[in-house]
């Protein structure tokens, strides 16, 4: 079966700062040439996470005071007394969100509901260079 591998490269702030990456995947897709299958999005890293979300402002506020309330900032880390780098709560939250998302695909579209963009948030406290790896496998 076939296997094409693509790469998001982004530029974050931190922060839980959110990311709409549907159209980058969708072209990675397009690209690959394949018609029907399964593609994988993955981020790289301990402090961010890929998920689907309305990607509309009340939604992105809503999910970061979930994060915010669930994995609070100020909360005390044992990452932190360890390597004192203050992103505990960015590996908490990473954590929680998870590294990856599957989406399928059909006549090369992704089979996404109308409402759903698929979006990579980065927990991290300070502004990143961010790689995320984009795998289309099909036929």
């Amino acid at each position: 079966m076939p296997v094409y591998t693509g790469r998001i490269h982004l530029a974050t702030r931190g922060h839980s700062d959110m990311h709409d990456i549907t159209a980058r995947v969708q072209d990675i897709v397009t690209r690959s040439g394949l018609h029907s299958g399964v593609v994988t999005v993955f981020c790289p890293s301990s402090t961010s996470g890929v998920t689907t979300i309305e990607y509309e402002s009340g939604a992105l506020a809503d999910l970061k005071r979930l994060f915010d309330e669930i994995a609070a900032e100020d909360r005390p880390y044992q990452h932190n007394l360890r390597w004192g780098d203050g992103n505990g709560h960015a590996h908490v939250r990473a954590a929680l969100l998870g590294p990856s998302l599957s989406i399928p695909f059909v006549e090369g579209r992704l089979m996404l509901g109308t409402w759903q963009q698929i979006t990579f948030i980065d927990f991290d406290n300070r502004p990143r260079q961010r790689e995320i790896i984009v795998q289309v496998v099909g036929e």
